[in-house]
């Protein structure tokens, strides 16, 4: 692994091996009225951008808030993002759900059945600032008039200033990537994830980490979005530390994987998701999507993978607060595998 720090750009990356391909194409994406999804995902969305597998995509994302939410929090106008402001006046298709998503991306090749493995190469910050407001889990908690809080961001000590004096490690990570749920789903809410992932808020997946999601229409259509400088494990107030992100993403087709909830892989750790309206199944969920790979992996019977789940597995809640919760599932590599086995075929959990 090489993890590189650059002050000022920010950029953080990491270089992971990369199979033999005929020379992958970098490709920019821009966030403009024209390339953003504001507020779900959809099979029949239009793709913004058609990359091959194997390429690599910056994508430039934003703030979930608006510029005049922001000036009401206390920033000055002048350092509202141009781009937030023009999609903010231009875009009318929005909703049901609230987050400016960039994309979608059709990804060549990609088939109902597959697997679209991201990687995630690079995350840097295009601005120094972030906000966090207060809903949630415990919204009694909040008081009245409900308060935003602008939060001063120092790119090149990576430390987020709460409350002025409470100082915070920054660990950026996209909140939400996510693909096409399957067409008879219609239109989905971009704050509730699912089995298309979207918006899991779940802060292991930063650099360095591969999130595995299922192909549910040709071409994936990834979205990206709902970037975070720093969040807690629950994100119990619905927001994070929550700020414009610009992420350097490398998808791949993989046709040997086959799994009908998203995975992700960090250095250390195979990883299992579950999302559900109710908690205690979102758990079911994961847990048993860890019993699963651990039967893949190791060939183990259902029993004995569930008592390795149980002595050598760590369950955590990601997010607590949008619709469905999102609980995940740890396992480490030196006794799982060092990364996920062709020919997997997890069940639903249920």
């Amino acid at each position: 692994m090489r993890v590189t720090f650059v002050v000022g750009l920010l950029l953080i990356q990491f270089a992971p091996a990369i199979e033999a391909q005929s020379r992958p194409h970098f490709h920019h994406l821009a966030a403009t009225p024209e390339t953003v999804a504001w507020g779900y995902y959809s099979a029949t969305a239009k793709p913004v951008l058609r990359v091959q597998s194997g390429d690599t995509v910056e994508v430039e994302t934003l703030i979930t808030n608006s510029p005049q939410g922001l000036e009401r929090a206390g920033l000055p106008p002048n350092e509202v993002q141009q781009s937030l402001r023009d999609i903010t006046a231009k875009v009318t298709d929005k909703g049901p759900g609230g987050h400016i998503l960039t994309g979608p991306i059709y990804i060549e090749g990609a088939e109902p059945g597959d697997v679209l493995e991201v990687r995630i190469l690079g995350i840097s910050f295009p601005i120094a600032y972030a906000y966090n407001g207060c809903s949630g889990f415990l919204p009694e908690n909040c008081g009245q008039p409900r308060h935003t809080q602008v939060i001063p961001l120092d790119t090149a000590r990576m430390i987020a200033t709460v409350d002025s004096t409470i100082q915070i490690p920054m660990h950026p990570f996209f909140g939400s990537i996510g693909d096409a749920p399957p067409p008879d789903s219609g239109r989905v809410s971009s704050n509730p994830p699912s089995i298309h992932a979207g918006n899991m808020d779940n802060r292991s997946l930063t650099v360095g980490t591969t999130l595995y999601i299922p192909v549910h229409v040709a071409g994936a259509l990834l979205e990206i979005g709902d970037g975070h400088a720093a969040q807690g494990d629950g994100e119990v107030d619905q927001t994070a530390i929550e700020t414009s992100l610009t992420g350097r993403l490398q998808v791949i087709v993989r046709k040997d994987l086959h799994f009908t909830w998203p995975r992700a892989e960090t250095p250390t750790d195979l990883m299992t998701m579950g999302m559900d309206r109710e908690l205690t199944q979102a758990t079911r969920i994961a847990v048993q999507q860890m019993v699963d790979l651990l039967g893949e992996q190791l060939g183990l019977p259902r029993d004995k993978a569930y008592a390795l789940a149980s002595v050598a597995a760590d369950l955590k809640i990601a997010e607590l607060v949008d619709g469905n919760m999102c609980v995940y599932m740890t396992i480490p590599k030196k006794i799982a595998g060092q990364t996920f086995k062709p020919g997997g075929k997890s069940g639903a959990g249920t």
